[in-house]
């Protein structure tokens, strides 16, 4: 098979701006991109054989060192699209020395998550791994100390988040003055989020001469005003309408009022047989507590969230991709980034409050082609979310009406949004779950029974007899003091005899 120049791929792309409308050839392989052999050797190891849309526009004009903004769906292969380019550029600068001064950091990787940053850095070191290019990734709510040693063994390509780097910069374990290449992941999550002002103070301590790429699934006034900012005449990749779904993910919205809503996800869940699902709830005391409200109903499930440390939510993740949790309850930052193969199922137990949330929710079912299903639940006071929502994906959803015939557990544990004793409902819970197994009449709504009130209680005060007798008597008159003591008896003035002195 002929091979294309990187150049000319470039060329065929470059002449507008990419959208739904252009057609991957179905002969397209990988090695049409002049791909270094040891780069087309591990991605034939990993099964893949013909790149996706994403890929087969975004890669030949990476290469050509040009800016870009990719708009594209999550689970469309949006990681290899800028990370196969970038290992094949850093190629001719690979060192084999042990010297941490080869290896100063040239490509840096940013993203909004730790779970996300951990899912590039594994594909990185996968797509890399037959080459002398050396990577890490840096995130918090882990130890600094691990990574500083990998950052001082130097290494090309950094994947971080925006917090630990900048820790790490100002350690002096990060160096950023010779980055070649950016790359900004899900950036738009990364605004939603706040990290603004930390990439602005990461953004200015690289070199201005750079390949900056920016990524997302969505593409808002914010990426726009971001990306005129720091991108360089960037070319524009669409493969898919922006703010668009995936067309292989089934959408339903099921309206059912605010106290069914556990209910109906037990009854989603074991109405369709789902062994693995995704629960999205738009906080992280809901989501512990759904997460709660599912293990008393059978339901196999586990709660991430940010309040949780990562050696936890890692630990859950993983039991979640080998089949042996059913239900993995998350909030949305912590659940950006996640890829499970052949999720079936994704449930918004609460409809986001930003719409844009609800394309990435759904994005982690029906990735690479497949087919998935993206269930939400709509209680009357979230119309305006539904709204939002069929406003910003420019079309109206299936909304049906869902009657919940499973019985919930805990009814009396209202979803109030106010504080109060929520906390301390919490813990409680908590602490009963690490104790012994509570008897089922905890498990069952019942009224607590008011024992009787003895009638004496009810009575007013009434003195004792006693008392009334020692007011009757007449007050007797004062006893006289008894005369203290000298001080000098107190003193053991008294004790001895006085010496009488002798008359001369």
């Amino acid at each position: 098979m002929r091979r294309v120049s990187a150049a000319a791929q470039a060329r065929l792309y470059s002449e507008a701006t990419m959208s739904d409308t252009a057609v991957t050839p179905s002969t397209a392989t990988f090695d049409q991109f002049g791909l270094a052999p040891d780069i087309l050797k591990a991605i034939r190891e990993q099964g893949y054989t013909t790149p996706t849309p994403i890929q087969a526009q975004a890669i030949p004009v990476v290469l050509t060192g040009r800016d870009v903004m990719g708009a594209a769906q999550t689970g469309t292969g949006k990681t290899a699209s800028f990370s196969l380019p970038i290992i094949q550029r850093l190629l001719p600068s690979a060192s084999t020395s042990a010297s941490p001064a080869r290896h100063p950091v040239r490509a840096l990787i940013l993203t909004p998550t730790r779970e996300l940053a951990d899912q590039v850095a594994a594909n990185v070191r996968l797509y890399a791994q037959h080459t002398p290019l050396r990577s890490t990734v840096v995130f918090g709510g882990v130890d600094m100390n691990p990574q500083s040693a990998e950052l001082r063994r130097g290494v090309e390509i950094l994947i971080a988040t925006p917090g630990r780097l900048l820790d790490h910069v100002q350690q002096k374990t990060a160096n950023l003055g010779q980055v070649q290449m950016l790359v900004l992941d899900e950036a738009d999550r990364m605004l939603d989020m706040g990290f603004l002002p930390d990439l602005q103070r990461i953004l200015n301590l690289l070199p201005k001469e750079r390949q900056t790429l920016l990524f997302s699934a969505t593409f808002s006034p914010e990426i726009k005003k971001l990306a005129s900012t720091y991108l360089r005449n960037p070319l524009t990749i669409e493969v898919a309408r922006s703010n668009s779904t995936a067309t292989n993910v089934t959408q339903v919205v099921y309206e059912v009022a605010e106290g069914d809503k556990t209910g109906a996800v037990v009854q989603l869940i074991r109405d369709r047989g789902l062994k693995q699902v995704i629960v999205f709830c738009n906080s992280k005391i809901g989501a512990s507590r759904l997460a709660r409200q599912l293990e008393k109903s059978g339901v196999v499930a586990t709660a991430i969230h940010g309040d949780r440390t990562q050696g936890e939510r890692m630990q859950a993740l993983d039991a979640f991709k080998r089949g042996e949790i059913e239900a993995l309850v998350a909030t949305d930052v912590a659940a950006r980034g996640l890829d499970i193969v052949e999720l079936p199922a994704v449930i918004n137990f609460d409809l986001p409050f930003n719409a844009e949330d609800y394309v990435h929710r759904i994005g982690r079912t029906g990735r690479a082609g497949a087919s998935g299903d993206a269930l939400s639940l709509c209680s009357p006071n979230e119309k305006k979310q539904l709204a939002d929502i069929e406003k910003l994906i420019k079309r109206p959803l299936d909304v049906q009406r869902l009657t919940v015939d499973v019985p919930v557990a805990h009814h009396h544990e209202s979803r109030s949004t106010s504080g109060g004793g929520r906390r301390e409902r919490d813990s409680h819970e908590a602490r009963g779950e690490r104790g012994h197994r509570r008897s089922p009449s905890f498990d069952r709504p019942h009224h607590r029974q008011t024992p009787p009130v003895d009638d004496f209680f009810l009575k007013p005060y009434e003195p004792s007899p006693a008392a009334k007798e020692a007011d009757e008597k007449p007050a007797s008159a004062p006893q006289k003091p008894q005369s203290k003591q000298p001080l000098a008896a107190l003193l053991g003035g008294f004790g001895m005899p006085r010496k009488t002195s002798s008359s001369s």
